[in-house]
């Protein structure tokens, strides 16, 4: 374990040394930071540190080093706060500097006051995200966390603040009222104390009726706090993250780690509560808005944490098994590509074996699933996203459960996934798309607010004849643009914005799919097992969990190499297709030339090539050939199209 537990158990008295020898200079901050930053380099450090997403919040102590593993679900507006304040003692007037930064709450100890007029004192912003656990995060990914974490924590004793504690952010506003104002208003802030906290805030109008507050009790300001997590079932805390440095570099559906200090002072929840109660004495009209932000805003800290973040980092990938960055330049993760890529024939192999089981015996199928495992958007031209390999899984069994056991398999192989079981009530009742709640001033999540990389399956065999609403038009819609352009357009009421996903999405239907798909793959199933459920647990169990753990390294790194195409080989290329237009100009069109090389190009990777060779572009050609001739009898067996 490293050695000094300070840092872990009291980061705050570090915050304080570097402070107490810098004062005022900035390059105190800095200091901080590079102390963490060392600290984590040493003897497996951040398997020490206690993780929200592992431990249960009363297990953690308030003010110490955790980290937490997120998706940026909203950005509040940029905060103010007290960076720097000064203290007089009352009895012996000694002046005393402190520093706000990683607090909520101003400390000030026995016999101290705020001076709010100190000419030393300091106003700096700080922006907030509010963060939930990564939507759809596979089991498995969890245990793996869980069981890496060595963080020795226990029950917290309960947790009382002093007595002599205020909210620096308060005082910070008040001290941007003019000194007449502030003196008005110092008598009733006294009325507002609980138990030596006292609550302040902007100067508003005062309304004299007595049925002000009845009205305001009558509102429904007080309804169970909507943690807002994407998808149903979700479990883990939200927090609100105050962020103090480079907060520019993210953006919403990012996936961070972050490291910081944990917050979680009662006080906080007071506050709120008085702030309640002083609006109960405004015109009701006016305060509503105001009131329902406040909630959603500042929601108790036992139920929604704060964490004041140290260090940042956003995440390539939520793997476990994998370095978390894969960049070149680190010598460990170019020993760990190296190492697997030398074994990646044997396990391409085995997977290919192992779905082409679940795929009931169907090789053609399991091979473009493996394609669509392993593929990303890589670059967009224009607005085209080059990379999306959408698969329509066509002839699947109605009326089973064949789609249901297939995504458990899914789900064992990938870091995060989700099922839409695309039923007519779904589609109509659902939230798919994120809005802006303009009383709370917060972004409502909806079903495709989800990170990168995440495995969508659409379960089309569910769905019934019946009539789509219009929320359940729209949902189509939505799934129709996530599908043939990565984007999902956010509603912001007055106008929609644009936000750019990368999204796995694979359809299982019976015939051809309602909605657009890059590659339509007809089952053909070569065994019926007469219990679908005995047929895919037995396949789960009779996996190794070495070989399991391939799979899951195979599927996530192969999205990051690198791919090219020589010069020759794209001179080669482009005669294989004057050619082929030259026997059968209707056989192939410019889309068609398109998919050819999606598909040489995630079967190229799939072998770990990194450019594309002649040998891969027929084999690519062979499996689009024997693809089309499939559904091309399917649709002489039917007479229709699929």
């Amino acid at each position: 374990m490293p050695c000094g537990e300070d840092w872990l158990n009291h980061p705050l008295g570090i915050v304080q040394g570097f402070f107490a020898q810098n004062g005022v200079n900035p390059d105190w901050e800095k200091k901080v930071i590079e102390y963490f930053k060392e600290k984590l380099k040493e003897n497996n450090a951040p398997k020490w540190v206690p993780s929200l997403n592992e431990v249960p919040l009363h297990y953690l102590k308030p003010n110490s080093f955790v980290k937490f593993r997120c998706m940026i679900q909203d950005m509040f507006d940029p905060e103010f706060y007290m960076g720097v304040y000064e203290t007089v003692n009352q009895n012996t007037k000694a002046r005393v500097l402190h520093f706000g930064k990683y607090r909520d709450v101003a400390e000030c100890g026995p016999q101290q006051e705020l001076d709010l007029n100190s000419p030393r004192s300091t106003t700096l912003e700080r922006q907030t995200f509010y963060c939930v656990p990564v939507p759809g995060e596979s089991t498995w990914v969890k245990e793996a966390y869980i069981n890496a974490n060595q963080a020795r924590v226990s029950p917290s004793t309960s947790y009382t603040p002093s007595r002599h504690k205020r909210s620096y952010e308060d005082d910070e506003d008040m001290d941007l009222q003019p000194s007449k104002q502030k003196d008005q208003h110092a008598s009733a802030r006294q009325a507002g104390s609980v138990g030596g906290l006292q609550w302040c805030g902007e100067p508003k109008r005062l309304e004299t009726e007595a049925s002000t507050g009845q009205q305001l009790n009558s509102l429904n300001l007080s309804s169970p706090f909507d943690l807002n997590f994407p998808l149903p079932g979700e479990k883990g805390p939200a927090c609100l993250v105050k962020v103090y440095e480079d907060w520019d570099c993210f953006k919403v559906n990012d996936i961070l780690e972050l490291y910081g200090i944990l917050s979680v002072d009662p006080v906080l929840s007071v506050l709120n509560h008085d702030d309640r109660d002083a609006s109960a004495q405004l015109d009701p009209m006016e305060c509503t808005d105001a009131a329902e932000e406040q909630r959603v805003h500042s929601p108790p800290a036992s139920l929604v944490p704060r964490i004041h973040v140290v260090l940042a980092q956003k995440l390539q990938h939520i793997n476990p098994l994998l370095p978390t960055c894969l960049n070149k330049e680190e010598s460990k993760a170019c020993k760990f590509v190296s190492s697997f890529m030398s074994e990646l024939s044997p396990v391409r192999a085995e997977l290919l074996g192992f779905l082409t089981h679940a795929l009931l015996g169907d090789s053609l199928a399991a091979e473009y699933l493996i394609l669509h495992l392993i593929s990303t958007v890589y670059t967009r031209r224009d607005v085209l996203p080059l990379g999306k390999f959408t698969v329509n899984l066509s002839g699947c069994p109605r009326n089973s459960t064949f789609t249901e056991h297939l995504y458990r398999i899914i789900q064992h192989l990938v870091p995060a996934s989700f099922r839409l079981q695309m039923t007519i009530e779904n589609m109509n009742h659902l939230k798919f798309i994120p809005h802006k709640d303009y009383a709370a001033n917060r972004l409502v999540s909806g079903l495709l607010q989800l990170p990168s990389n995440t495995s969508l399956v659409i379960d089309e065999t569910l769905l019934e004849q019946g009539q789509l609403d219009s929320p359940g038009v729209h949902n189509v819609t939505a799934l129709s643009k996530l599908i043939t352009w990565q984007k999902v357009d956010y509603d912001f009421s007055y106008h929609q914005m644009e936000f750019p996903c990368n999204i796995n999405v694979l359809i299982t239907s019976e015939g051809r799919s309602l909605l657009p798909a890059d590659c339509q793959v007809h089952l053909q199933p070569q065994l019926v097992p007469p219990n679908m459920e005995e047929h895919m647990s037995s396949l789960l169990a009779g996996v190794l969990p070495s070989a399991l753990s391939k799979f899951r390294v195979y599927l996530t790194l192969l999205r990051f190499l690198d791919y090219s195409i020589s010069d020759d080989v794209t001179k080669a290329v482009e005669d294989d297709f004057v050619e082929m237009r030259k026997n059968d100009p209707q056989s192939i069109t410019a889309d068609d030339l398109h998919q050819l090389l999606v598909v040489a190009r995630f079967l190229s990777l799939s072998a770990g090539q990194t450019t594309l060779s002649r040998e891969r572009w027929l084999r690519a050609k062979q499996l689009e050939s024997l693809r089309r001739h499939r559904l091309q009898q399917q649709k002489c067996v039917n007479g229709n199209e699929l």
